[in-house]
């Protein structure tokens, strides 16, 4: 998932986008831990985009205050 993709939706969309990768983070681990977890590097891409979504997030309350 690329930034430019996320600054081009609206904060309802980065809000539901952002719970759906802590779900899946949430069942990566989960996966992880009963030794079913097949990509382990997926772990760590959910987690970076997860940071990508909330830093877009703050950006467009950074800019909303601005304003």
């Amino acid at each position: 998932m690329k930034a430019a993709e996320l600054r081009d939706k609206t904060p309802d969309q980065l809000r539901e986008q952002l719970e759906s990768l802590k779900k899946e983070a949430f069942n990566l681990r989960f996966q992880q831990a009963t030794g079913q977890l097949e990509q382990p590097a997926r772990i760590r891409q959910v987690r970076r985009d997860a940071a990508r979504v909330k830093t877009i997030l703050n950006e467009k309350a950074a800019q909303a205050a601005a304003e």
